[in-house]
């Protein structure tokens, strides 16, 4: 009970929310079975036929949603300092870079290749 009392220095405490500002158990609940969710429809994206054609650009961005639900629920970085959002990302966003990189370099030795 003492989690949920309104106190002057917080605020009002959101249902669910504990006095330290991290979501409760039913929050948790509520991003798990969004993420239960998400995952059926990965699945139903696949066989559902007249989808094919946009099958890979649907899935990155299932994949995204998913990713920022873990990401910002699970490892606190919603409720966290926004400074390990930060060291969160930024080594992120530089291995993607170096993936493109990889891939660019590799695919265009590969178009040199004679057999």
């Amino acid at each position: 009970m003492s989690e949920n009392v309104t106190t002057a220095e917080h605020g009002h405490i959101a249902a669910g929310e504990h006095a330290s500002g991290h979501p409760g158990p039913g929050l948790y609940a509520l991003v798990a079975i969004a993420l239960v969710v998400l995952t059926f429809m990965e699945l139903a994206v696949y066989y559902i036929s007249f989808l094919q054609p946009l099958l890979v650009p649907i899935l990155i961005l299932l994949a995204l949603a998913k990713f920022l639900l873990v990401g910002g629920f699970y490892m606190h970085l919603y409720y966290d300092q926004k400074i390990f959002s930060i060291f969160f990302v930024f080594p992120l966003i530089l291995a993607c870079f170096i993936g493109a990189a990889l891939m660019m370099i590799f695919s265009a030795l590969e178009a040199r290749v004679i057999l």
